[in-house]
């Protein structure tokens, strides 16, 4: 991720039909694998992923998370990895290894650098991803039982998404041919929300394209899976064929507009499916972060619903058997049937007001000083769109800012992070939060947020006024 919900916001369309033929089991497979629609380890044991993922990339030094991940039922860590192109290069993949193996957690290791690739012109290409792979082969060879290879995170952005299959097949069929039998793991395009249904219209495809029939796709799952319908719709799909499937990346329905955690939790306890929440901590915003500051004693609204909620990870994880683990998911099969009605939602604490209920305390401009603002809007989509406003101090340094705008054309906000914003009508105004309100004279400080729109969805004028 670490686009902050680049890949949120998309609207759901509508699903065309298609008839495909189930997915052949792996042959030979030499540790973790995909037998049907299921991943189980190399005895046959059925393993389901129960995990959130660690942004390992952009905070190297916080290895005791592995620990603090493990000590809240987790089975399974997706740790977030850089090729060198955009982030990295991460050299350190025995250490991440070994951190895994200590702490008896499956580890999906994923190239960040993909993201949005297409649409973000900083992004590597699948092909790309794979070379780093190769770099690393020495040190993942013979792990195949404990390291899951997630080829690329959300490989293909919003702009031509077709390309997703082609570029998939070609990664997934490099990696065999330089030797490499591990499971992997392959993410959507469209921001790894498949929107446009291209992973799941090609899935066949593309697990054919597998010599070793040992790929499992992954899905993420963000504002266009904000109702039950939606999520079962597309997990429906892949469940008919037989299709694997996990979870890769989900957050939590702090408003409507937000993804249906709880339908998520449901469904995947009731199919029997893998699932990774985003993300430990590293966001500095409460829609992702599961912690405060990776401190395992401060959880989040959303790291209590996912770790202590219904159909949670503390409720469902089961530790692999490469590591002993033997005991049976605690949930019973008559909860997992079906999913937990609405009510069940009040078993974890209720998300905090919105932060647009209110404005924080006013702040008067002072003399002398002075701030200017830009808004861009960096992914449009059907609906949807998000846009970073940056904040930049005059010739005085300023404590604190106050930016507002009117809106022409109907435009809504909808989430934002590093910013306090109040919507009234088409007026919009956005204060600084505790951390980026003092910039120095020239200085730069930026906050970002998603917005829906209808038709028309012109740039506002901006004013800034600084204290």
């Amino acid at each position: 991720m670490r686009r902050l919900l680049t890949a949120t916001g998309v609207a759901v369309v509508a699903f065309a039909a298609s008839v495909l033929v189930a997915v052949s089991p792996a042959s030979a497979a030499v540790g973790l694998h995909t037998s049907g629609r299921d991943i189980v380890e190399a005895n046959g044991q059925k393993f389901v992923m129960r995990g959130v993922n660690h942004e390992h990339v952009w905070f190297t030094g916080q290895t005791s998370s592995f620990a603090n991940i493990k000590a809240k039922g987790a089975n399974s860590v997706r740790v977030v990895l850089g090729s060198g192109k955009r982030w990295g290069p991460s050299n350190d993949v025995p250490a991440i290894i070994t951190l895994c193996k200590q702490n008896k957690l499956i580890c999906v290791l994923e190239v960040h650098d993909t993201t949005g690739y297409g649409e973000d012109s900083a992004a590597a290409s699948l092909d790309e991803a794979v070379n780093y792979w190769i770099s690393q082969k020495a040190n993942l060879v013979g792990q195949e039982s404990y390291v899951v290879i997630n080829i690329g995170n959300e490989p293909i952005g919003n702009t031509n998404a077709a390309q997703w299959t082609a570029a998939t097949v070609g990664a997934i069929q490099k990696m065999r041919t330089n030797g490499f039998e591990h499971l992997l793991m392959v993410d959507a395009p469209n921001w790894g929300q498949d929107w446009q249904y291209v992973m799941r219209d090609n899935a066949q495809t593309v697990l054919d394209a597998d010599t070793k029939h040992n790929t499992v796709l992954s899905i993420h799952m963000y504002d266009v899976f904000n109702t039950a319908a939606s999520i079962t719709d597309y997990l429906n799909r892949f469940q008919t064929n037989n299709w694997p499937l996990v979870i890769g990346e989900f957050g939590w329905q702090r408003s409507s507009n937000n993804v249906d955690d709880q339908t998520i939790l449901a469904e995947a306890n009731a199919r029997g499916l893998g699932y990774l929440g985003w993300s430990w901590a590293g966001n500095n915003d409460p829609y992702l972060d599961m912690t405060n500051n990776f401190d395992p004693a401060q959880l989040s609204t959303w790291g209590l619903r996912i770790f202590n909620g219904p159909n949670g990870i503390t409720a469902t994880s089961k530790e692999a058997t490469i590591y002993g683990g033997t005991a049976s998911p605690s949930p019973s099969a008559s909860r997992s049937a079906s999913p937990s009605p609405s009510p069940s939602r009040s078993a974890s604490p209720s998300p905090s007001p919105s932060r647009s209920a209110s404005p924080s305390p006013s702040t008067s401009p002072l003399p002398g000083r002075t701030c200017s603002a830009t808004y861009t809007i960096l992914n449009s989509w059907q609906g949807g769109f998000q846009a970073e406003v940056k904040v930049t101090a005059g010739s005085s340094a300023i404590t604190g800012w106050t930016v507002t705008w009117t809106y022409a054309n109907g435009q809504t906000v909808t989430q934002f992070w590093s910013a306090t914003v109040a919507q009234s009508g088409a007026a919009v105004t956005a204060r600084n939060v505790s951390y980026n309100g003092s910039l120095a004279a020239g200085a730069s400080a930026a906050w970002g947020f998603l917005g829906s729109w209808n038709g028309t969805n012109s740039v506002p004028a901006v004013t800034c006024a600084a204290s």
